[in-house]
């Protein structure tokens, strides 16, 4: 595994981690939870991401189960929770955003689900138009000062809403946000590789960055329609599989266009999607997610095939996403 600096922190997260998004309490049991956490920590992933609204808090009560069940140092893998849309159905307003009540509260619930006396990570999920950004700023120094985190970020927000975050945090000595959580892949570029790259000179922001397969486009699995197990056939995801099937035949023939590439290089469209994210150096760690041990091995092995992504073969994906 490789270990990258999360932006200009000192903090090391593996080059892939792992994540529980849709997957853990729906697709994924705790026996199968148990199986994937344990394999990827064998092979040196440290980071494990989550968020309160991930199956409205399961996902966190069957990540903090696993990891006390396994029993890891504690001083050996970061985790993460996020705020923002709340961890119950239809939530009250004090129930979700970005409120200095409900970044606080949900983070103490957050540690409860996990069974960790810290967050690591913790995002906020979304921007909240509701609350002004100073009081959010504010909510996540206390909690930093109060060592219930370590490092706090924003996830999908925009440049200048990341911005003005760090400009109040200066201006009221506040610890400022250090990591952005967009999506990034080969079909979802534009944010952070132009719209972010202020922050990632004039702030030292890193990238803990999802859907780096693009929920699935990128596997191939989708060229012929939606498989009935897979996760964009799950009931509750239309919206999902909306999003990604959606969109019109362009992104499906562009993935047609890269099958021949990774089959030059004899390794899975897969395994090359997620080696290409890797190539940019402002991606601090992709985040994968699987929903067996045997997707979430094959997915680790994009490690192998980075070191083969130069040149030539870069400009042949260019050419074929073009």
């Amino acid at each position: 595994m490789q270990y990258r600096r999360l932006g200009r922190s000192g903090l090391q997260l593996s080059a892939l981690s792992f994540g529980a998004w849709v997957t853990f309490g729906q697709q994924v049991d705790r026996s199968a939870a148990r199986d994937m956490l344990a394999l990827a920590h064998d092979r040196g992933v440290n980071f494990f991401d989550n968020a309160e609204t991930y199956n409205n808090g399961v996902a966190e009560q069957v990540m903090g189960d696993v990891l006390a069940d396994l029993r890891f140092p504690r001083d050996s893998y970061c985790v993460s929770s996020k705020v923002f849309f709340g961890a119950v159905k239809n939530p009250l307003p004090t129930q979700r955003g970005l409120s200095r009540k409900h970044v606080i509260e949900a983070c103490h619930q957050a540690l409860q689900r996990l069974r960790v006396e810290h967050l690591d990570l913790y995002f906020c999920h979304r921007p909240d138009p509701d609350t002004p950004i100073e009081e959010t700023v504010a909510a996540m120094d206390t909690l930093i000062r109060q060592g219930k985190v370590l490092y706090w970020g924003t996830s999908e927000w925009s440049a200048p809403q990341i911005e003005e975050a760090h400009h109040i945090a200066k201006q009221g000595h506040f610890y400022a946000p250090v990591m952005e959580q967009p999506q990034y892949n080969l079909l979802h570029r534009e944010r952070v590789e132009r719209e972010y790259a202020p922050l990632y000179r004039h702030f030292g922001m890193g990238t803990t960055i999802w859907s780096p397969l693009a929920s699935g486009l990128l596997t191939g699995k989708y060229n012929d329609g939606v498989p009935d197990d897979s996760r964009l056939a799950q009931p509750g995801y239309e919206w999902l599989r909306e999003g990604v099937i959606g969109k019109g035949d362009e992104r499906i023939a562009k993935v047609r266009r890269l099958q021949p590439i990774a089959d030059e290089l004899g390794v899975s469209l897969a395994q090359l999607a997620i080696a290409w994210c890797l190539v940019n150096p402002n991606v601090s760690t992709v985040m994968l997610g699987a929903s067996r041990s045997e997707q979430l091995a094959q997915n680790l092995d994009a490690m192998d095939v980075l070191p083969r992504l130069q040149g030539d073969v870069l400009a042949a994906i260019e050419k074929a996403i073009s």
